[in-house]
């Protein structure tokens, strides 16, 4: 029978890139002033360059978890029409999500037991839980089944790497993420933190250097150290706070150190964006370990 791919709005993939894989995308929901949004609506594009110039501006966002009315409307239509569902979903470690539609589809298995329903938790956030979307789609055209693309995302997710930086640790304080007095002092001594997705789905401080630029630098640099061989045949996707320049450069640096072609650069969503804040770059692909 067939199946569908279902994943959250976390994942960050490109508008084209959904529509080119026929995906089905949860979308996480945000608020500002009171007004609800969600962070992804098929057809329409979310300004979200002006999402983080509110951001720069005050505003205050907070963030939420799909509609599980909605997210039922979904799975059950696919249900109905005799489609199978593997649903890729966003680290526990970062959003209740992933419980929250678990939860979800294991009601409905009792009611569609002749559906095969797979839930699969990624571990990953961003791009990084968007690139195992984007292999899980590849091994999808070259045949393999539901449970052996299933299998294959719980075996490999470990090796997808994810390293971040953000611009303004101000922004992880009120996340949470950071002290105020971490906060305070990295941005007077212009401190950058390096971290990233650890084994078990959260975000982690590693490192930090002094400097924008050499933050950008550290990003590749631990692409050097883990990234698996050839590195030059990997997909990579980048994510970024509206910051496009230092998401290009990036890009560049992997293209010329690692003759790496398939780079992908995308905005950071406004869920996940809302707590790393305006300046977010980071850096997916396969590693030896996370």
């Amino acid at each position: 029978m067939g199946f569908e791919i279902v994943t959250d709005s976390s994942s960050n993939l490109l508008e084209d890139m959904i529509d080119d894989f026929g995906l089905h995308i949860l979308p996480l929901t945000f608020m500002i002033d009171g007004e609800q949004y969600q962070s992804y609506l098929k057809g329409e594009r979310t300004d979200l360059k002006q999402f983080y110039t509110m951001m720069r501006e005050g505003k205050v966002i907070t963030t939420s978890l799909p509609n599980l009315a909605d997210s039922e409307k979904l799975f059950r239509k696919l249900l109905e029409d005799g489609q199978d569902i593997l649903y890729l979903g966003f680290s526990s470690g970062l959003s209740g999500t992933y419980e929250a539609i678990d939860l979800l589809l294991k009601d409905l298995k009792a009611e569609f037991p002749d559906r095969t329903i797979r839930s699969v938790e990624t571990l990953a956030a961003s791009g990084g839980e968007g690139l195992l979307v984007y292999y899980a789609v590849q091994k999808k055209r070259e045949g393999l089944g539901i449970d052996e693309i299933a299998d294959w995302v719980k075996e490999n997710r470990l090796h997808l790497a994810h390293w971040f930086t953000v611009d303004d640790l101000m922004f992880l304080f009120r996340g949470g993420r950071v002290s105020k007095t971490s906060a305070w002092a990295g941005t007077m001594l212009n401190i950058k933190p390096v971290m990233h997705v650890d084994d078990e789905g959260h975000l982690i401080p590693m490192e930090k250097v002094r400097g924008r630029k050499k933050s950008l630098n550290a990003l590749v640099d631990h692409m050097r150290k883990s990234a698996i061989e050839p590195i030059s045949e990997q997909v990579v996707f980048i994510t970024h706070g509206d910051c496009i320049e230092d998401a290009e450069y990036v890009a560049g640096k992997v293209r010329e150190e690692f003759g790496v072609s398939d780079v992908y650069i995308n905005y950071v969503d406004p869920v996940i964006g809302a707590h790393s804040g305006p300046g977010t770059m980071a850096l997916f692909f396969l590693a030896d370990k996370r």
